[in-house]
Parts: structure tokens; sequence; C-alpha cells
């Protein structure tokens, strides 16, 4: 057994942070994550840094803000794979290092400057490679899949399947761009639940522990496609929940001001007019397809007991941003409101520990110095990362135990967004001009933007001096 412990970070995309048994949610099913942070530390106020796929991952990958590696949309630009890279210095600190579904870490097809964009994700593994991968198993998204290969598109051609699925994602990009996906109303998965993009992640990752036989400690990053929409989520997993029992959303359209970033996911969602039970039914399609997910979690840790290799692991489960699932009117992410920001973060130690929470803010920065600290490699240079392990290691009556940053930064087409205990704000980066201002302690669920409202000039004017200054001093 290597000296190191190995790590592996699963990383789903578009998982909300309360979306989980352990966090308290009341329907949702998550047995084997739940078991996780039963035997570790749920950081239960970790947001991510860009409400955004690529900016999100860029961030995961190097340690640095939004403003600072430059990836602020998923259409334009992709980060520096020669640039500050967690993975490529994991590696070079004695790990294996590899790679199971989506990295997003490249543009998913279309054009850029003129120049198509590669159409096989196996023609990306070179780049792959430069952030410091060595297995590589890359996919895309489930949309992205429409148009663009991968081995899980050329396993579906294998078996006469990938008609089936291109069909359903088309139709379901088609209804999206045109302001007519009604989310409540999409079909279950076509395929062979075995066949589900997600089913395939998890499947691969398992046969991967289960023929691991390098001389070294890895770090595996598995890298779920779901739960992101489409809720292409298989029957009989949404059978698993009665629609009736869903919590229901924050339902209440956005008071004006409304903020840019606003406007744009409201004409995206198209969620005008929706009621209580189509939030309800929509929430059934997105849970199920987390209780997928859950199911190969449960099979990956399985896996790591018959190798025995579980009590010389490191677990992380994490994602790139939220799902905002209705609330506000709105589906998808973009937006800086707790739906979209919040992300789920579950550290199990190797043997595990008796599990506990903490309440301190922390983001993807902290998780990528984490993995760091556990690898022993070197700290990337410049990052605002702090690692939780030392918070870890104290346990629960530690004096760090329930501390976390005095605020969090978030970064997105333009915008920019701090959230401390109390308040959240965001400003347009390039005229630092407050567009939203939410009091968190006297308005939980975000209903009315004080951005203009002048009893709060001075917090606006303390946040931009004490944290804005700062981001971009």
């Amino acid at each position: 057994m290597p000296d190191k412990p190995n790590i592996i970070y699963i990383f789903s995309d578009q998982h909300r942070g309360d979306t989980l048994g352990s966090v308290g949610h009341p329907t949702v099913i998550t047995p084997n994550l739940d078991k996780l942070a039963s035997e570790g530390v749920n950081f239960t106020r970790c947001c991510t840094n860009s409400p955004l796929c690529m900016p999100a991952r860029a961030s995961m990958m190097t340690g640095k803000y939004v403003s600072e590696h430059g990836i602020w949309t998923n259409f334009k630009g992709q980060a520096d794979p020669n640039g500050p890279s967690h993975v490529r210095n994991i590696k070079q600190a004695g790990y294996h290092t590899a790679l199971i579904g989506k990295t997003h870490l490249w543009i998913h097809g279309g054009r850029e400057g003129g120049r198509r964009i590669s159409r096989h994700t196996n023609d990306k593994i070179s780049i792959l490679e430069d952030w410091g991968f060595v297995d590589i198993y890359e996919l895309t998204g489930p949309l992205a899949s429409a148009a663009v290969d991968s081995p899980y598109t050329d396993y579906l051609k294998e078996k006469g399947l990938l008609e089936t699925h291109r069909k359903y994602m088309t139709e379901y990009y088609t209804k999206l761009t045109k302001r007519k996906a009604k989310p409540w109303e999409e079909p279950p998965c076509p395929l062979p639940t075995e066949d589900h993009m997600d089913s395939f992640t998890g499947r691969k990752t398992v046969e991967w522990i289960q023929n691991y036989k390098v001389d070294k400690p890895f770090y595996l990053q598995v890298l779920f496609p779901g739960p992101h929409d489409p809720f292409d989520s298989p029957e009989e997993y949404r059978a698993m929940y009665k629609p009736e029992d869903m919590p229901v959303g924050i339902l209440e359209w956005p008071q004006k001001p409304i903020s840019g970033i606003a406007r744009f996911v409201l004409n995206l969602s198209g969620l005008k007019g929706m009621t209580p039970a189509q939030n309800q039914l929509l929430r059934t399609y997105y849970y199920a397809k987390i209780t997928l997910i859950d199911e190969y979690i449960g099979k990956i840790i399985k896996a790591l007991e018959e190798r025995e290799l579980l009590d010389n692991t490191w677990i992380i489960y994490n994602s790139d941003h939220g799902e905002m699932l209705g609330d506000h009117m709105m589906n998808h992410k973009f937006v800086f409101y707790e739906g979209s920001l919040r992300i789920p973060c579950i550290f199990r130690p190797p043997g595990g520990i008796k599990g506990w929470q903490c309440q301190g803010l922390t983001d993807h920065l902290d998780i990528t110095a984490s993995l760091i600290d556990i690898a022993g490699a070197k700290p990337l240079k410049e990052s605002d990362g702090q690692s939780l392990i030392p918070k870890i290691n104290e346990g629960p009556n530690g004096l760090r135990a329930q501390k976390g940053k005095d605020a969090i930064f978030s970064e997105v087409q333009g915008f920019s967004m701090v959230r401390t205990e109390q308040y959240k704000m965001s400003i347009k980066y390039n005229s630092r001009r407050p567009v939203e201002l939410y009091d968190l302690k006297n308005d939980p669920k975000e209903l009315t933007n004080l951005v203009r409202d002048p009893k709060y000039e001075s917090v606006r004017q303390e946040l931009i001096e004490k944290y804005f200054n700062r981001l971009y001093s």
C-alpha cells in the first residue's frame, strides 16, 4: 500500500447544495452520500466561484478566481492548461492522476474565432495531459453529446442507441433555445437505465478501480455529467418519488430592480405561470437524477472496499454550481441566488470518522487547496484557497471548527458577487456598479433587492471597499 493516501474527487454537474438528505432535505433519496457525510465532514455553506460550468471548473483546477483566470463564460476561450493546475502539482508529488467524465475545460462544440471546435473529446487528450492527467476518459455534458463525440457516444453507437439519444437531446435543446422547454414535461430517458450517461460514468469508474495496478497512490476525478438538465431521469428512479411530497420552491417573481443576469435567466427559463404542482414535478425529475448518481457512488465505494482501498482513500463530493429548480421562476444557473450558488461539499477521510457539519463559508478554491494538502503537493501560487484539512483533523470541538472565510467571491459573464455572513452584493465588473444587494439574515429567500435603498448606502460602500477592492487589487 502506498505511503500516501489515495484521493477520489467526485464532482457532479449542477447539484444544488440543499439537495441532500444529510443537510435535512425532506424527500431527496441520497443514502450513499448521506453515509459519506456521516463518516466525514459536511461543509454546509460551500459556494461556487462561478455559477456556470467552464468558469467554475477553471477555478477548481487553477485555484484562481474568474477575474484572474479570465474564463467568464462557456462560449469563449479556455483556461491555460500550462498555467496553475492542482492536478499537475499532485502528479508531481508522486500520484497517478486520472479522470472519468466531463471536465468541460474546453468549449464543447461550435466555433470560436471562425475555427471549428473539435468534434471528439479524444482530440483534446493532449490538452488534458498538459493539465496533469495521465489516464483520460473524457466525456461531454448531456446537451453537448448531441453534437460532440466521446467514448460515451462511441459506446451508444456500438449498441445502436446513438440516434435515440441524440434525438432526445436535440429536441430538448431546440425547445430550450426557443424558450419552450418546460421541465415538468420532460420525458424520461429513452435508453435502458444502464446506458444513461451517469450510469456509464459510474460504471467506468468502478471498472477503473477494479483494474488499478499502478504502484502509486492515485488521484481520480469522477466527473458525473448529471444532474444537469435535461432532467432525463430513468422512469424507475422517478417512480421512487411522489410529486405531491416535493417541497415547493420560492415561486415569487423577482422584485425590481432586476439585474441583467437575472433578466437573462428569467427569459431563458420561460417558467412564468408555473404552478406549484408543476414545480413539484420538475423537482421529482431532478431529484431522480441525483438518486441515480447516488446509487453509482455506492457502487464506487463498494469497489474500493473490495480492493481493500477504502481505509487509505479520501473521498470528496462536490459540484460545479447549483440549479435554480424553479426558485424565483428560474431554471438553470448563472445567477447568484442561493439555489445557483450553494453546492454540496463532503470530505470523508480514510477509514471514516464520526461525522459532523461545518457551517463556515467555503468555496472551490478551498477544496483545491485541501486536495493539494492531502497529497503533500506544492501549493498553488497566489491562490486564496485555504485548506480544510487542519479543520477536519481538529474535529468538531476545534477552535476553527465553525470558522470559514469572512467572504467568498463568485463571478460570471461580467458580474462579480461577494457573500458574507449577512450580505450578498453583486456588481458589474467593468463599472463596479452595484446591481444586487440582499440582507441574508433578514431576507433569507432573497426577495428584496436593496441595491437602491438609501438606508444601505454604507453597507454597499463597505462591501466595495473591503472586498471588491481587494479582489481587483
